[in-house]
């Protein structure tokens, strides 16, 4: 599946969130879940992918990480719970 794509990360229910970007989200979401990427994801293990959105331009996409990024937590725990109240793991959504 490669679209461009806006997602969020989390270790557990209300737990650590990261918020990214990518054109492709089931390859990106299966590397965060395996800890292939260093850095900030495989630190804090968030490796559910509670939340995303889908664009047709990486432009976008790339607004709207920075749009989420620069929001409070709350309004990040917001989005989770309109889209995914039971905070699923949404990969196996992605097939």
């Amino acid at each position: 599946m490669r679209e461009p794509a806006v997602y969020i990360m989390a270790s557990k229910r209300n737990g650590t969130l990261y918020t990214g970007v990518t054109s492709d989200i089931g390859r990106r979401a299966y590397e965060h879940r395996e800890g292939l990427m260093p850095g900030f994801t495989k630190r804090y293990g968030c490796k559910l992918l509670v939340w995303y959105e889908f664009y047709d331009l990486m432009t976008d996409a790339i607004d709207r990480e920075k749009q989420i990024k620069g929001g409070s937590r709350n309004d990040k725990l917001r989005l989770i719970e309109e889209l995914n109240p039971q905070w699923n793991d949404l990969w196996e959504t992605l097939a």
